[in-house]
């Protein structure tokens, strides 16, 4: 069924201008982004079809090429995806910038955007200052398939040439689960010990997994 064969009433567009955006469906808000279809199907069959067999989790994290690989989507399609997802980034991004950190959630807000997800441990510090604003981040070790390399030399390093009031450890789970393994656990009490010394607070480690995280602060 092509969109002009459906009714008025049950067009995407047209349901949203007379009910609001709350009552459709996530497939009827990615056929509104993507707008039209093919000659094999309509727009909203299109939309259905890759949520349904890779789901939000898995589309977001393609690149414009596996994009443009995916039967029916086309360059032009494949840019409006990555941009709606790379957006929706951005916005959590925002709503931390210049703010105080307050919690771990904040942190997972503002490094979703930050850090990006590959099959490689990115260990990434976030500098603050006196009232807990992140003056700076930075990735300062990349490891390997199954794990990153995060040494207190470097962390402190880094922390040290800054002048950080306190540092926020980061690192990412290719795997997407955010628990933490042994290795992660122990590299963290070692560099809450080697903060202590050097006065510059380690206040909290965050890993952050497939739209979930989990944090030192937060484990118990």
């Amino acid at each position: 069924m092509k969109i002009k064969d459906i009714s008025l009433d049950n067009r995407p567009r047209e349901r949203l201008i007379k009910q609001g955006i709350n009552v459709l469906s996530d497939a009827e808000l990615l056929a509104l982004i993507l707008k039209t279809g093919n000659k094999n199907e309509n727009v909203i069959d299109m939309s259905n079809r890759l949520i349904s067999k890779f789901g939000f989790d898995k589309l977001s994290e393609c690149s414009l090429k596996e994009l443009e690989e995916i039967k029916g989507i086309g360059t032009a399609k494949a840019c409006e995806i990555v941009a709606l997802f790379e957006l929706n980034k951005r916005h959590s991004y925002s709503k931390v910038q210049g703010k105080p950190i307050k919690n771990s959630k904040d942190v997972y807000d503002y490094c979703i955007s930050r850090l990006p997800f590959t099959d490689r441990e990115q260990f990434m510090i976030l500098h603050l200052d006196t009232k807990n604003k992140i003056v700076k981040d930075e990735i300062i070790s990349v490891g390997t398939l199954n794990g990153s390399i995060a040494h207190p030399r470097e962390v402190f390093k880094s922390a040290i040439k800054e002048s950080s009031n306190a540092i926020i450890l980061v690192h990412n789970h290719p795997s997407g689960d955010p628990n933490p393994s042994d290795e992660d656990l122990e590299i963290t009490k070692r560099l809450i010990d080697s903060g202590e010394l050097l006065n510059i607070k380690v206040l909290d480690h965050v890993i952050i997994g497939k739209n979930n995280y989990w944090s030192w602060n937060e484990k118990e």
